[in-house]
């Protein structure tokens, strides 16, 4: 389970009984940061934390706002400069660097476009989102918080804003959407200027291990920890079983040829093909060789494996595009000196992790540029 689903778990139980809480929203970071625009966390009236805004050299203080917040039932935003090492407030010397503005709104339980519960409707449902949060740096000036959610078609749910700035709204929605990077727009209206965080949210990973041996248990449970989707499939019910694996994963068992019958595919979908039986591998390997969505296809073995893999595909009449061998890695995993399963396991998904975010999967120390991109963190004046 990721973060924002355990948020909101915990919101669901305190709506139960009725206990006043507050989400605080990290909504822009200049600097360095342990946790980026986004991160959120939520606290109840007792003072308990569910999620985290940073490293935890915030937490305390922001426990303090937050309930300060709730007691007079108003959006507050906060500055936090962790680059002044004499800030009693947060602690001296964080070596952070960076300023980071965080919201932090009282949930009303009788609305039903509160904060969390737009957020409900986010991590229901399997597909890309933006989901708008509107402020104002000037702190005494009144903040609108989270009002909306904008779908890739651009429908939109939320507290929906005089037009001129609905229609700013969806123009960076769009951006967000298309480009899959957070945006940060400023905006003047009648002489005020507002601030809008858009932020890019992306489902889950979907991990479909197709093998269940005992590898497999342990790769299913370290994707699992990083809150990916999981699903086993195996033609064994000997070894695909809910007892053999976490209560998360979804366990097929299934004749190859049939694997993707009870799989719903799509451009999150990551395929492991480790069953340890070749002619397994190669007849799940020819059904994926159909579909256009999936961005990753590891076939754990030497290179002699998928050498032999593709023989057998030429010699049955199936063709691999050159567009699509680029989706394949054979042998799987990035090069960590993986012994053990649970080495491998970890090659494997960091590989998967850097292919979906596009990145290098060098040490940071070899970067030249700061570790997180600030291309897209400033704010882009717009006119409304």
């Amino acid at each position: 389970m990721r973060e924002l689903e355990f948020i909101i778990s915990q919101y669901e139980n305190l709506s139960s009984q009725e206990i006043g809480c507050v989400i605080a929203t990290v909504v822009h970071v200049e600097g360095s940061a342990y946790r980026r625009a986004g991160a959120r966390m939520l606290v109840d009236e007792f003072g308990n934390i569910t999620g985290a805004i940073s490293g935890g050299c915030l937490e305390g203080d922001a426990l303090r706002k937050a309930l300060h917040a709730l007691h007079q039932q108003k959006n507050k935003l906060i500055t936090y400069d962790t680059s002044d090492d004499d800030d009693a407030v947060i602690g001296a010397q964080l070596g952070c660097n960076g300023i980071i503005q965080v919201l932090f709104e009282p949930l009303d339980y009788e609305d039903s476009l509160n904060p969390c519960e737009m957020l409900k409707s986010v991590v229901a449902q399997k597909n890309s989102l933006a989901i708008a949060v509107q402020f104002n740096l000037d702190r005494s000036k009144e903040q609108a918080g989270t009002i909306m959610l904008i779908d890739e078609n651009l429908k939109y749910n939320g507290k929906q804003p005089e037009n001129e700035v609905l229609d700013l709204i969806l123009e960076q929605a769009q951006l967000t959407l298309q480009n899959r990077r957070s945006h940060f727009a400023e905006f003047s209206i009648d002489g005020e200027t507002q601030h809008l965080f858009i932020q890019n949210y992306q489902p889950p990973i979907k991990l479909i291990i197709v093998g269940a041996g005992n590898d497999a248990q342990i790769l299913a449970q370290q994707a699992e920890l990083l809150g990916w989707e999981v699903i086993v499939t195996d033609g064994r019910p000997t070894h695909a079983n809910k007892q053999r694996f976490t209560s998360s994963c979804q366990v097929i068992v299934t004749k190859p040829e049939q694997t993707l019958e009870n799989i719903e595919i799509d451009q999150h979908s990551c395929f492991v093909l480790m069953s340890h039986n070749y002619n397994y591998d190669l007849a799940v390997l020819k059904l994926l060789l159909t579909e256009d969505q999936i961005p990753y296809i590891g076939i754990l073995g030497p290179m002699k494996k998928y050498q032999r893999m593709q023989n057998d595909l030429n010699t049955d009449g199936f063709y691999i595009s050159e567009e699509f061998e680029k989706r394949i890695h054979a042998p799987i995993g990035l090069e960590i000196g993986a012994e053990t399963p649970a080495e491998i396991g970890l090659s494997i998904l960091a590989e998967i992790q850097s292919l979906l975010t596009q990145t290098s999967a060098r040490p940071l120390r070899e970067k030249s540029e700061p570790i997180h991109e600030k291309k897209n963190n400033q704010f882009k004046e717009i006119k409304v």
